[in-house]
């Protein structure tokens, strides 16, 4: 029989017996993003971002990331969207959206710091001159991206900014009676940063309608940029920002 003294010692995650993935911080290596800023619906972004968060202009920021060697999650590509918004008079990002195709980031990353992700299957690929991303729910392909592959080089100091800003979670965790047990606005942060290389170039991004991955309802209404980023970073652990049930 298990004791209690026990349970508590030992139990961090789900199963217990076999837990979905190990206790962090987590470290990346030869992380590889590609980062389409485009401009949207601001009404639209005002029904999707939650106080006390603030909206900061009409900017989304539709990402894939390539994650070839990841503490206890292994090798996985994500992707999903990303809003500006600012906290406390500081500026972050809030991640509205997150598509994956590995279990135990999927388990760790809504468990740990609430990160809304689900199952489908995203890519991101080179093909001959061109960086590719792609997102597939099921039969259905619902976003697609192109980039000209490393037309313009960027110092780290261009990007190293953007990557050091706060990330913003909405965590949400039933409880037996399927009403809230937890609902709270999470902070994390990225740390150890080592930009390997950065690069612009011109890109496109195309969103298509989905019940179940409706990265369409912030519609592309004009690509502003895109940024080809690879790094090695940690993922630290989250904080408490905001207890929407206290």
């Amino acid at each position: 029989m298990i004791e209690p003294s026990e349970l508590r010692a030992r139990a961090f995650a789900m199963p217990f017996s076999s837990p979905a993935y190990p206790p962090g911080p987590y470290r990346f290596v030869d992380r590889e993003y590609m980062i389409i800023s485009y401009r949207t619906d601001p009404a639209a972004l005002a029904r999707m971002v939650p106080a006390p968060l603030e909206v900061v202009g009409d900017v989304v920021k539709y990402e894939f990331i390539r994650m070839p060697d990841s503490t206890g999650f292994g090798d996985y590509t994500e992707t999903g969207q990303v809003i500006p918004v600012r906290f406390r008079g500081a500026t972050g990002g809030y991640t509205h959206a997150m598509f994956l195709d590995d279990h135990p980031p999927i388990a760790g990353g809504r468990e740990l710091w609430g990160f809304p992700k689900k199952l489908a299957s995203p890519a991101l690929v080179v093909d001959h001159d061109t960086m590719v991303g792609t997102l597939d729910y099921g039969l259905v392909r619902v976003a697609t991206a192109t980039m000209g592959y490393k037309h313009h080089a960027l110092a780290p100091d261009a990007v190293l900014p953007g990557l050091r800003e706060p990330g913003f979670l909405l965590k949400i965790i039933p409880h037996v009676d399927g009403m809230p047990r937890i609902c709270e606005l999470v902070r994390y942060y990225l740390a150890d940063l080592t930009v390997k290389g950065a690069w612009s170039g011109p890109a496109s991004l195309e969103l298509h309608p989905h019940a179940l991955a409706p990265v369409a309802d912030l519609p592309v209404l004009e690509v502003l940029s895109a940024v080809h980023i690879l790094a090695d970073l940690t993922l630290n652990l989250g904080e408490v920002v905001h207890d929407y049930l206290a």
